[in-house]
């Protein structure tokens, strides 16, 4: 019995996902004839139709969603096959892709990133920012190896991994009467000046929770979309808001028209961990990537020079 090629399934999930053959037919460095031939064999070998086509337009049939999902699940074990051979040669090799959170991202990968690449030259890493449903439902569908995410966070079946922890700050404008001081508690905080991320955010919540502002009956009069939004409203003056440690070294935090303060509430405010499917099977690549990572946070330069080099890539 003769079997769908993977190329045909390759073909199939583009149209499926993009509704458009020149577009599918570009993803996958094919010339639109080629993929709709793919197409049009698969279906004459399955005896069944797959896609609707007009001169407009075209749409998979039910079957075809079917197939797609299926051609989804093939394509990502052979992929799994093929790193899994390189991996067994040398750690950290091959592609991985991992996510990260808009609230961590901008901090901690500057910080990693060229101390993973000097270690592990054959690491070839796909990022993706997102926030933290998204992420998880990207690692569902395989889309993502492994992502990291501020806990804590309601993680389902995945798996995961702490390799950080820190507190937050309180930025004020720095004319404003709280600006200068020491650590300084929530309940002296005035609640309807705080500028917070929009929901979907998980550092809006842990923010919340760690004030014990949770139950607030009334949402911030301004709820931004990045960190960077709140902190330019935070030195013209419209409010407060919070940043994470990790931030403190950053551009962010170094804006002249604002002042920070430690919030005085008891730690951690928020841990950082790696996660990812209980049943992926580079757990080994994942741990070596995790301590490099713990042990790239305890150094306090970013250059990468400053970093001696890890053992787990000897």
């Amino acid at each position: 019995m003769r079997l769908p090629s993977t190329r045909q399934l390759q073909y199939l999930l583009a149209v499926t996902e993009l509704r458009h053959f020149g577009k599918a037919a570009e993803r996958c460095c094919v010339t639109q004839s080629t993929l709709s031939t793919g197409i049009q064999e698969l279906e004459h070998m399955l005896k069944a139709q797959l896609l609707e086509r007009t001169k407009r337009k075209v749409l998979p049939t039910p079957l075809g969603l079917a197939m797609a999902e299926k051609a989804r699940q093939i394509i990502s074990i052979s992929a799994e096959m093929m790193e899994l051979s390189q991996s067994e040669h040398a750690p950290l090799t091959g592609s991985l892709k991992l996510g990260v959170i808009p609230t961590i991202g901008s901090f901690l990968l500057p910080k990693v990133l060229p101390v993973v690449r000097k270690n592990f030259p054959a690491l070839e890493l796909f990022l993706v920012e997102d926030q933290s449903a998204n992420l998880l439902q990207r690692l569902d569908r395989g889309e993502l190896d492994c992502a990291i995410f501020a806990l804590p966070y309601e993680l389902g079946k995945h798996e995961h991994k702490k390799f950080f922890q820190e507190n937050f700050y309180v930025a004020f404008p720095s004319n404003h009467p709280l600006s200068q001081g020491g650590p300084i508690s929530s309940v002296d905080l005035p609640v309807e000046q705080l500028l917070m991320l929009e929901d979907g955010h998980c550092f809006k919540d842990h923010a919340l929770s760690v004030c014990h502002f949770s139950g607030l009956q009334q949402l911030p009069a301004f709820q931004g979309t990045s960190l960077y939004t709140l902190v330019e409203m935070v030195a013209g003056g419209q409010g407060i808001t919070f940043l994470p440690a990790m931030a403190l070294d950053s551009s962010l935090a170094q804006q002249p028209k604002i002042s920070l303060r430690p919030l005085a509430d008891e730690g951690p405010h928020r841990e950082i961990g790696l996660v990812w499917r209980s049943t992926f099977y580079r757990k080994r690549d994942l741990n070596q990537l995790i301590a490099l990572m713990e042990a790239i946070l305890k150094f306090k330069s970013v250059s990468v020079s400053a970093y001696p080099p890890f053992p787990g890539n000897k």
